[in-house]
C-alpha cells in the first residue's frame, strides 16, 4: 500500500482579508480559523494521513487554501498559476521531490477546480482558470495517460465548489451550484451545498463539513462513514474540505 501524504499550510495572519467572489463578507474570527484547522489536521492524522506542512505565505490570505497551488497526477506535480493575481506567490512554497512542470502566462489554472476521478481529469473552465490552462494541464497530464474533460463553471468559485466523488466514481453535487450534472455518468444531488465536498480518507470514509448534516446522513444510509469537522471559519472565505489540502496517492482528489 503506498503511503498517504497530504499537504497543508497554516492560516497567515492576513486570512481574514482572503478574496470573496460569490458570498457576502462576513468577519472572519482568525483564532478559531486556527483551531479548526489544527482539527482538520488531527482528522486527516488520525485516519492514516501523513500531514506535510508547506512553507507559510504570510503575505497571502488565502495560502491556507493550498489544494490551489499544486495539481498532482501519477507522480507528476504541476504548478499552477492562480486566475487571482494576487495569489500567484503562494505557489513558490509548493515544493515536491517529484517531476514538476508548470503552468505558464497567459494560462491561468487554481488546483480546486481540478476533479480526478481514475484517469479522467475534469478542468473547471470558469472565473479562475482559462481556456489556455486548460491547454497546458491537458499536454501535461495526457501523455501520462489522463483524460481530460473541460467542465463549465459559472455558479461557483472552483469546480470543487460545486462537486466532489464518492470512491466509486459517482459525483456528488449540490443542483443549484452545478452548471451540467449531465456530464458526469454517474451524479447524485445532495441537500446541502457544502454537503458536495467531499476528501476520501481510505475506505468508506468521508471528510466531510459539520454544515452538511443532512448530507452526511444520506451518505451514512449509502454505507459510507462520515467524519464531520467544523471549518466554519473558511467556509465565509468559500473554502471547504478539499481545499484545504493536497491529498498525494489518491485517486479521487
Amino acid at each position: 500500500m503506498p503511503s498517504k501524504k497530504a499537504l497543508v499550510r497554516r492560516p497567515g495572519p492576513r486570512l481574514a482579508e482572503g478574496l470573496v467572489t460569490h458570498l457576502e463578507r462576513e468577519p472572519v474570527d482568525h483564532a478559531l480559523a486556527v483551531e479548526q484547522w489544527d482539527a482538520y489536521v488531527e482528522a486527516l492524522a488520525a485516519n492514516g494521513w501523513e500531514t506535510l506542512e508547506v512553507d507559510p505565505a504570510d503575505e497571502c490570505p488565502d495560502s491556507v487554501f493550498v489544494e490551489d497551488a499544486v495539481v498532482m497526477y501519477r507522480n507528476v506535480a504541476l504548478i499552477t498559476r492562480p486566475g487571482a493575481e494576487s495569489r500567484r506567490a503562494e505557489t513558490a512554497g509548493a515544493r515536491l521531490g517529484c517531476s514538476v512542470n508548470w503552468i505558464w502566462e497567459p494560462g491561468t489554472l487554481d488546483g480546486g477546480d481540478v476533479l480526478k476521478i481514475g484517469d479522467t481529469v475534469y478542468v473547471g473552465r470558469g472565473g479562475r482558470t482559462n481556456a489556455a490552462g486548460v491547454r497546458q494541464l491537458r499536454a501535461v497530464f495526457e501523455p501520462l495517460g489522463a483524460r481530460v474533460v473541460a467542465v463549465p463553471v459559472s455558479r461557483v468559485l472552483h469546480l470543487k465548489s460545486a462537486v466532489t466523488a464518492l470512491p466509486d466514481g459517482t459525483v456528488l453535487g449540490h443542483l443549484p451550484q452545478t452548471d451540467v450534472p449531465s456530464l458526469f455518468p454517474r451524479f447524485l444531488p445532495v441537500p446541502e451545498e457544502s454537503g458536495a465536498h467531499v476528501v476520501l480518507l481510505g475506505g468508506d470514509r468521508l471528510l466531510m463539513a459539520a454544515s452538511a448534516p443532512k448530507t452526511a446522513e444520506l451518505l451514512a444510509g449509502l454505507g459510507h462513514d462520515p467524519v464531520l469537522v467544523d471549518i466554519g471559519e473558511f467556509e465565509k472565505l468559500e473554502g471547504c474540505v478539499t481545499c484545504l489540502s493536497v491529498r498525494l496517492r489518491e485517486l479521487y482528489s
